[in-house]
């Protein structure tokens, strides 16, 4: 009997060796492994601008290749355009003949269109005098009753006619002599204005078969090829800013622990395996689209997603986009 019982006690005392066992591996796992800070994983990015031309046309040339460095300035891509040069010549032949109607309107009537003007009121002229005088003698005629009311309202009539066309002839010598109205000279110089604006329209458009870097930055990605037709605001390339680098994350909002635009912290870098400083300047709740963690199930609420971007405070020679940044 004793001796059953002894084995009943060794029995009872391996399952609860066991147990306890099993308790102490629990708790050195919730205090090893739970005390493990959570990571949050972001990447490098960099700002980039497309270049375009704003007219269509086929890729005659692209003087970079992907990777190198280029400067303000630089000659990227040639476009040839020939229906663009077919414009200018057009806006040229327009401003040209602008040009011949503000001439003539600045310079008025000839020489030959004066001197007639003139010899058709000097006529005029002989001609009233002659009227006048006619006029005048049977006038006194009239006045000593020589001559009847009659034959005196007839020499009136065409005194007066001859009077208005002398003055009317007077007016076009004067027109001929001051030439062109000053609303007219105004408007021909307005339609040269205009043509001088085609050109330069057209001129602009030219100078966009020559594509040439407007910032310095590392060309990134071609997209034509040699001989491939381009359409208007196409992109031909993308040129990344090297000089403007910083990293993005996204964070849940229980793990931003204060975090605020200014707060500076230290980031791993896989690929140099090493830590940066960066400080943030930028944060945003991506929204209810985004990623997002519901706790509504316990009675509490939603957790969203913040996007928050940093830059490194100091210059890190071979840092790139695309490598990862990880912060615990």
């Amino acid at each position: 009997m004793s001796a059953a019982k002894q084995q009943h006690n060794n029995i009872l005392l391996a399952i609860f060796g066991f147990v306890a066992v099993v308790v102490i591996v629990a708790l050195i796992g919730i205090f090893t492994l739970g005390r493990d800070p959570e990571v949050m994983q972001g990447q490098v990015e960099v700002s980039e601008y497309r270049v375009s031309s704003k007219v269509p046309g086929r890729i005659l040339e692209i003087r970079v290749k992907e990777g190198d460095f280029v400067k303000a300035g630089d000659t990227l891509a040639i476009i040839d355009a020939p229906e663009v040069r077919a414009k200018m010549e057009q806006a040229r032949s327009a401003e040209d003949a602008a040009s011949a109607l503000e001439l003539k309107a600045r310079n008025g009537a000839q020489k030959e269109q004066i001197q007639g003007a003139y010899q058709v009121y000097q006529q005029a002229k002989a001609g009233l005098e002659i009227a006048e005088k006619s006029y005048g003698r049977v006038q006194r005629l009239f006045d000593e009753g020589v001559m009847s009311a009659q034959k005196r309202d007839e020499a009136y009539a065409q005194y007066k006619a001859m009077e208005a066309q002398c003055k009317a002839a007077k007016s076009q010598y004067d027109m001929a002599v001051n030439g062109a109205r000053q609303e007219d000279k105004l408007a021909a110089q307005a339609q040269v204005g205009r043509a001088r604006g085609a050109v330069q329209e057209v001129r602009s458009y030219i100078s966009e078969t020559v594509q040439t870097a407007q910032m310095d930055g590392e060309v990134s990605t071609i997209y034509p090829k040699v001989g491939e037709l381009v359409g208007t605001g196409s992109p031909i390339m993308t040129i990344s800013m090297m000089d403007d680098l910083w990293g993005t994350f996204n964070v849940r909002e229980d793990q931003l622990n204060g975090m605020k635009v200014g707060t500076e912290f230290s980031a791993f870098v896989p690929a140099f395996n090493k830590d940066i400083k960066m400080k943030v300047y930028y944060m945003k709740d991506q929204g209810s689209y985004a990623v997002w963690k519901a706790t509504k199930a316990n009675g509490q609420y939603d957790l969203k997603t913040f996007e928050v971007k940093a830059r490194p405070l100091e210059k890190i020679d071979g840092l790139r986009p695309g490598m990862s940044l990880v912060v615990k």
